[in-house]
Formats: structure tokens, C-alpha cells, sequence
């Protein structure tokens, strides 16, 4: 047995794992952000990579540590805490072991602990979102197999007839991340922190952005998927808008998502027939997508005055437009002749910060403001610190994408802009120096972002250490059902 709910009366869920990531999942959001704003500090003021005479703390030692903090540490805790406990609310049933939820959670620790120590050394694959080296990951590997015995045995040993959709995200999440991670890791040890990739050339490549772009379409997207067809029906205290979409959706999404990599690679030495493939398979990822952008917010239907007075469900709902806005840019983008253009600019930093800012940060910070609640049995300390927050993010992140969206635009057209006779209308140091107030503009929405992530990280930790427990009641049972 655990410890009470928030109504007094015993049960048999494990919320002990999960109150552990979801207060992780705060920790590392304030670090990961902070590193965030940090190196966008050192593109606006490029003194500041010199500030310490020392290479471990320069621009290219600490983007993959604030990629790797905010995507696995920041997202994966949030994404361990939340699946737990929906998988365990939605089948009635205890998580399968104690033991291995434990262990997923101790040892996903010490994942982001290594690699806060060996990516600031230079120790990496230089691999995008794989940079960690082959020890860490087979300790990944470890913890990965534990979660999936942990989940997967939870879902067999379930008390309901059916699985909710919300656990069918998750699992394809966790089946897919098994296969991209083994297959993108496999490589050649010759020291404990070095090793050589097993692909070579342009095969090692298409095997990056096969996994690079599903590390985004299944740990980023599906995955949160799986909060968003919970925890906005539970918020907004109304069924699923329509069940069999969600079905749709769910096969839709998951068997397109796979072939979409190669428009990472367009105008490469990638075979030309793959760059097509890629940009068609990411066409057709519009529809799906849509979809459950479209499910998630008629799940609002006639509720909608909600949204004036309930901040936690502005943030789910906002993240879910975002969703929708980021898989209309990005299909956009992977046709070949808008590629031209945007590939190697700021337009592409500025597509991705929609989707995991706009998308997963804010999907995030809805879900744990419902959960941390209930999984320690306390009323949420300020309500109106939730919406000092919400603007905060919301004025953040906006001026960040829009600061790139320009940027990258104007790079695109100063690099391809030729005179006359056929020579550089401007130089690269030209761009460089055009893009200035750009990256001072997504430093400031950077910072606003961050600071309303402390905003949640005080108003988090009051709400845990409040001595008085309070009475939160789902009044929707469990699991939620559908129109």
C-alpha cells in the first residue's frame, strides 16, 4: 500500500515514483532552461564564451548539454511521472514492480547525471540528441528495459476490458525508442568514453535523422500525445471529444511518423529518391497530426468558457495549437523547394522551439500542475501565480520563434542574394552581423520563459511542503470515456 489520496482513504497505486519524477521534472526544467538561455546569451554576446578561461563552458560544449537536459531529463522525467500514473489510474491496478519502477527512476538519474559530466569534457558521439557515449548508453539501455516491463506488465495485469488511448501512445513511444536507440548507438568502443559509429558516410547519416527524427516524432510528440488525451478531459471535466479519431489518429500518426527522417538530409548526398520519400511521408504526417491537434481542443466543446478562468487548462489547450502550428511548419518545410531556402537557418531553431517549448514545455507544465496536487494530496498553492506563468510562457515563446522565423528568413535570402555578374551580394559575416537583434530578441524570450519555469518551481515546492493536506477530487471517473 502507498500513502492516502487527497480523499484520506487508502490505495493501491504507486504514486511514490511518481511524485519523485515529477518533482525531477521541475528540478531539471529550471537547469535545462537556465543552460537555454545561457548559450543564447553567448550567440547574442559572443564575449561571453570567454568569460571563463576554461572550454567546458563555451557554446559548443553546452548545446548539447541544455539539448539533452531539456528533451530527456525535463521531458523524460515528465514523461516517466505521467505515463505511471495514467497507466496505473486507467487500468485500475498497482505499477507491475516496485522494484524496477525504482530502479527506472535512480537510474534515469544517473543517465542525466553522466551526461552533465562528460558532455561539458567533449566526450561525445556527435550525434544530434545522441551525443552521450557507449557506456551511458547501455546503462539507457538498462533502465529502458526495466520501464518497459514496468509499463507493459502494468497494461497486462490491467482490471479494465479495454486500454485507454493514452497508454497506446506511450507504448508505441517505448517499443519505438527501444529500436532507434539500439540501432543509432551501434558502434565501434576504443576507449571507455570513445567509440566510432558502426555506419559510415551518408548511411550513418540517414540512420541519425531516421532516429534524430523520430527521437522528436515518438519521445517529443507521441509521447505527449499521451498526456494531452488525459490530462485535458480530466482538466476540462469532459470526455474525450471523439474516441475513434483518437484511434485514427493514434495508427495514422505512429506508422507515418517513421518514414519522415530523410527530409533532414534534402540537397545531401543522400540517393535523391529517399530526400522525395521523406518529403512526401511528412506531407501526408499533416493529416494525422491535425487530427489529434483538432481532438484535443473540441474535447472543449461546449466548455469553453473554461479558458477564462482556469489557467492549468489555458496551458494544455495553447500547447495543443502549438502542436497544431509546429506539424503544419514542419511538413511545410520538408518540401524540397521551401528547404532551399530554410535548411542550415535559424527558421529551423525556430520550428523546433515551437514544438518543444509552445508544444511539450507547456503540455508539461499543464500536467504536472494537475498531477503534483493530487499525487501529494495538497491544494495548488496560487492559482494566479499559474497565470503570471502562462503569460510569461506563452509572451516567451513568441517572441522567441517569431525572432527566428525572421532571422532565418533573412539568412536564407542574404545567402542566396547574387549580384549581377554572379557573385555574394553579402558576405557570411554580413548575415552574422544582420542577425544580431534577432538572437538578442530570443534571449529575452528565452529568459521570460525561464522565469516563469522558477515561478512554477516556487509555487511547486509550496504547494509540497504546505503541512495541511487538502481534499483534490477527480470528478471524472476513471478511466475517461468518450462520446
Amino acid at each position: 500500500m502507498d500513502s492516502t489520496t487527497s480523499t484520506g482513504q487508502k490505495n493501491t497505486y504507486n504514486y511514490k515514483v511518481v511524485r519523485q519524477f515529477a518533482i525531477m521534472t521541475i528540478v531539471w526544467g529550471v537547469v535545462g532552461m537556465a543552460i537555454g538561455v545561457f548559450i543564447a546569451a553567448q550567440l547574442a554576446w559572443p564575449w561571453l564564451n570567454n568569460i571563463i578561461d576554461v572550454p567546458y563552458f563555451t557554446f559548443g560544449r553546452l548545446r548539447p548539454l541544455h539539448t539533452n537536459s531539456v528533451i530527456f531529463a525535463f521531458g523524460g522525467s515528465a514523461l516517466f511521472a505521467t505515463s505511471y500514473y495514467i497507466v496505473q489510474r486507467t487500468c485500475h491496478v498497482r505499477l507491475f514492480s516496485d522494484g524496477l519502477a525504482a530502479l527506472t527512476f535512480w537510474g534515469w538519474q544517473l543517465v542525466i547525471v553522466a551526461a552533465a559530466i562528460t558532455l561539458p569534457l567533449g566526450m561525445t558521439q556527435s550525434k544530434e540528441y545522441a551525443e552521450l557515449e557507449w557506456p551511458i548508453d547501455l546503462l539507457i539501455a538498462v533502465v529502458w528495459t526495466a520501464y518497459a516491463i514496468v509499463f507493459f506488465g502494468t497494461l497486462l495485469k490491467r482490471k479494465t476490458p479495454h486500454i485507454y488511448v493514452a497508454n497506446w501512445f506511450f507504448a508505441a513511444f517505448i517499443i519505438t525508442i527501444t529500436l532507434l536507440h539500439i540501432f543509432n548507438n551501434l558502434v565501434v568502443p576504443v576507449t571507455m568514453f570513445k567509440s566510432y559509429s558502426a555506419y559510415a558516410g551518408v548511411q550513418d547519416a540517414m540512420v541519425q535523422w531516421w532516429y534524430g527524427h523520430n527521437a522528436v516524432g515518438f519521445f517529443l510528440t507521441a509521447a505527449f500525445l499521451g498526456m494531452m488525451y488525459y490530462f485535458i478531459p480530466k482538466q476540462a471535466q469532459r470526455p474525450v471529444y471523439s474516441y475513434r479519431l483518437s484511434i485514427v489518429h493514434f495508427w495514422a500518426l505512429i506508422f507515418t511518423y517513421i518514414w519522415a527522417g530523410p527530409h533532414h538530409l534534402h540537397y545531401t548526398a543522400l540517393p535523391d529518391w529517399t530526400q522525395s520519400l521523406g518529403m512526401v511521408m511528412s506531407l501526408i504526417l499533416l493529416a494525422p497530426s491535425w487530427g489529434g491537434m483538432i481532438n484535443g481542443i473540441m474535447t472543449l466543446s461546449g466548455a469553453w468558457e473554461k479558458l477564462r478562468s482556469d489557467p492549468i487548462l489555458r496551458f494544455l489547450i495553447v500547447a495543443v495549437s502549438f502542436y497544431g502550428m509546429s506539424t503544419f511548419e514542419g511538413p511545410m518545410m520538408a518540401i524540397k523547394t521551401v528547404n532551399a531556402l530554410s535548411h542550415y537557418t535559424d527558421w529551423t531553431i525556430g520550428h523546433v522551439h515551437s514544438g518543444a517549448l509552445g508544444w511539450v514545455a507547456m503540455i508539461t507544465f499543464g500536467s504536472m500542475y494537475y498531477l503534483i496536487p493530487r499525487i501529494f494530496g495538497r491544494v495548488l498553492y496560487s492559482l494566479k501565480l499559474v497565470e503570471f506563468h502562462f503569460w510569461l510562457a506563452t509572451i516567451g515563446v513568441v517572441l522567441y520563434i517569431s525572432a527566428m522565423w525572421v532571422s532565418g528568413i533573412m539568412q536564407g535570402l542574404m545567402w542566396r542574394a547574387i549580384n549581377a555578374d554572379g557573385t555574394l551580394t553579402y558576405s557570411f559575416v554580413e548575415s552574422v552581423q544582420a542577425m544580431h537583434p534577432y538572437y538578442v530578441t530570443r534571449w529575452l524570450g528565452g529568459t521570460l520563459f525561464l522565469i516563469g519555469m522558477l515561478i512554477m518551481a516556487y509555487n511547486i515546492f509550496k504547494t509540497v511542503t504546505n503541512p495541511e493536506k487538502g481534499e483534490v477530487n477527480d470528478k471524472i471517473p476513471e478511466p475517461i470515456l468518450a462520446h
